[in-house]
């Protein structure tokens, strides 16, 4: 005779709660929910013993529940105007950090640096974060304090107003600094690429370039539009030699900007007011320089031998390119790390004068740069 044998079904193990911690503690649920969520109206060695309790037991908060109770998402909105690129990594790495520290996690978008794009995006944030860390061009400023997301903590990047937390970047002085160091190798003709209109960063490199310039006894600029990508940089280093982007094609819409980008602001394609040729070029940032530094290579002319190149960033390739980039360092994670300490800092229930934080930059010297070929004996 067959026996037939059936399996008990498998007990499911029970969901520890708050009540079950209260209970083996000893405590009342609402000590036990005023410590877990740190709350210091507890005696430490109450604290101690919940705690202990809690894990003893394998306790798991509900994250909805806790979100709903505290009306608290534990999540930080980043909004930036591109995802893609070292330097928009480095941010989010620090941020990152910083809030899974602080028991946050982030939600991360890219505004593509256009304003309509931007307020999308924060609307799409908005009951979804608790506070935003937000890189806007010029142009969103005045929307953002008209936007449903206006009562939300916020940190400005790159950007300041009156109204909002921010954290700048020495970029007059970093651009300063790299004009005297080419200035002290000997270099007098210098091309500069710019960074797109209407970028913060861009304008103060700017400036920085130009103030520096005039400072150089003889001293020739020339000024090549770029928008912060290695293609531009590309693109301008080779409208300095004379030569068109290959990828360019008349009927490529997209490749427009790029040629566009390449026209300098006054003068001779490639040469300076006079008539010279720059004996060196500085780009508003590390991409533009890599892309520089690639159709130098692609002409055949040799860095530094025949022509200097810098930047600005020091991204973590800049010290892997041939040859290693010399650059204004930027800690760009600890932007990010200074960002989410004030953005935190409002997430509290205390409010405090709106603060501007400036991060500093140093030169970098690598092997991008040296004395012009005219001087060299």
């Amino acid at each position: 005779m067959n026996e037939i044998r059936t399996r008990s079904p498998r007990r499911r193990q029970a969901t520890v709660t708050i009540h079950d911690v209260a209970a083996r503690a000893g405590v009342s649920v609402a000590t036990v929910s005023r410590v877990l969520n740190g709350k210091q109206l507890v005696r430490p060695e109450t604290a101690v013993h919940v705690l202990s309790v809690a894990r003893e037991l394998h306790f798991v908060p509900n994250v909805a529940a806790r979100t709903l109770s505290i009306r608290r998402s534990q999540t930080i909105g980043i909004v930036l105007p591109d995802v893609h690129g070292e330097f928009f990594s480095e941010v989010i790495r620090g941020v990152d950090v910083a809030a899974r520290k602080a028991g946050y996690h982030i939600l991360v978008s890219g505004s593509h640096s256009d304003p309509g794009e931007m307020m999308e995006v924060l609307e799409a944030m908005r009951g979804r974060v608790d506070g935003l860390v937000v890189m806007a061009p010029d142009a969103t400023l005045s929307a953002l304090g008209k936007s449903r997301t206006a009562d939300l903590p916020l940190v400005l990047l790159n950007t300041v107003d009156d109204a909002h937390d921010a954290i700048t970047i020495d970029n007059y002085g970093g651009a300063r600094a790299m004009i005297r160091h080419l200035a002290q190798l000997g270099h007098t003709r210098i091309a500069f690429i710019k960074g797109p209109d209407g970028n913060a960063d861009a304008r103060e490199r700017l400036r920085g370039f130009r103030h520096a310039m005039r400072a150089i006894p003889g001293g020739e600029k020339l000024e090549l539009a770029g928008d912060f990508t290695e293609r531009s940089g590309y693109a301008a280093a080779l409208h300095l030699c004379g030569a068109a982007d290959p990828a360019a094609k008349p009927a490529d819409s997209a490749a427009k900007p790029a040629d566009s980008a390449a026209k300098p602001a006054g003068g001779v394609a490639g040469a300076t007011p006079t008539g010279t040729t720059p004996t060196a070029i500085f780009a508003a940032n590390d991409s533009m320089a890599i892309g520089a530094l690639s159709a130098l290579a692609d002409r055949g002319i040799a860095v530094p031998g025949e022509m200097s190149v810098a930047g600005f960033d020091d991204i973590p390739i800049a010290h892997y390119v041939a040859p290693p980039l010399t650059t204004i360092a930027v800690d760009i994670a600890e932007m990010g790390r200074r960002a989410f300490a004030l953005l935190s800092e409002s997430l509290g229930e205390h409010r405090h004068p709106k603060r501007q934080e400036c991060i500093s930059t140093t030169l970098v010297v690598r092997k991008s740069c040296a004395a012009p070929h005219s001087q060299v004996k």
